[in-house]
């Protein structure tokens, strides 16, 4: 029995390879910001993250607005 199962390479230019929850590092690369700016975004409440443990993570959707809208 051969399971070949092609999993999509994350690509930044590509949403369709993004997780429905991005890392803070994916993130970033995304929108072209650093790590801190989203890191004050979402303590400022301007650009919320989803807390998983400690780790924050963004929504693909609200990503996704967010480069169209110019976040």
């Amino acid at each position: 029995m051969d399971n070949n199962f092609s999993i999509p390479q994350f690509t930044i230019s590509s949403p369709r390879t993004w997780p429905e929850l991005l890392t803070l590092e994916q993130t970033a690369q995304i929108l072209g910001v650093s790590k801190w700016s989203l890191r004050k975004w979402d303590n400022d409440e301007k650009f919320k993250a989803v807390r998983v443990g400690t780790h924050r993570r963004y929504r693909k959707a609200d990503v996704i607005k967010a480069q169209q809208e110019g976040i």
